[in-house]
């Protein structure tokens, strides 16, 4: 029989796997300490929390770590398809990385009042999609400029599949900036665009496009 789910913590899993706790701690962080600790090693750490249905306290983690482990995504209009994609990779990579992802509606043109808000709640990094983040506001930044495709409807399976590889690259540049694993402060994440992009856009929009556009 499982422990009672009230009873389970970093020690309860510890036990399980027979590591230190603070072993067990670093591996579920993904701590830079986790990075000498065998795969083989983590993927029982993995299981034995899952089996367990160990639960940390956030809450507490933030105050012994200082930290919140959030990731703000803000665009203008989460109606729109090609964003609903990017969002869907950002937060496939945060919750793999063990990121909190937090979304934000923002005016385009004045994006400072929620980036503050943000920045007074703890928020560690943001995801800018076709808005700009104040310069004035000093948290890691990504980048999202989606272009033509805001007018591109509906999306072919490929361009999904992209988008959200899109979403995973910038969650992942925003991941660096805070592990401080990367010099540069503010990246912007340009779209590759897929080859089909451009017939589509130009029998959407009846325009010729540019393909030097997206190099």
């Amino acid at each position: 029989m499982l422990p009672d789910q009230k009873t389970v913590n970093l020690r309860t899993v510890a036990e399980r796997v027979g590591l230190a706790p603070c072993s067990v701690s670093a591996v579920l962080n993904n701590s830079p300490a986790s990075q000498a600790i065998p795969q083989a090693t983590k993927d029982r750490v993995f299981r034995a929390a899952s089996e367990l249905n160990y639960r940390p306290n956030l809450w507490a983690r933030s105050l012994r770590t200082k930290r919140t482990r959030m990731v703000a995504v803000i665009t203008s209009d989460f109606g729109r398809g090609a964003v609903a994609r990017v969002i869907a990779g950002v937060q496939s990579r945060l919750h793999r990385k063990g990121y909190l992802l937090v979304l934000g509606t923002v005016d385009s043109a004045e994006p400072i009042h929620t980036c503050a808000q943000f920045q007074q709640r703890g928020i560690e990094g943001i995801v800018a999609i076709d808005v700009s983040v104040p310069q004035q506001l000093d948290l890691p930044a990504a980048h999202v400029d989606l272009g033509y495709l805001n007018s591109v409807e509906p999306l072919t399976d490929d361009m999904q599949a992209w988008l959200s590889e899109l979403g995973a690259s910038a969650a992942e540049t925003i991941i660096r900036q805070i592990e401080k694993e990367t010099a540069s402060r503010r990246i912007k994440v340009e779209p590759k665009l897929p080859s089909a992009y451009f017939g589509i856009v130009q029998a959407a929009l009846g325009t010729d496009v540019d393909a030097r556009e997206s190099a």
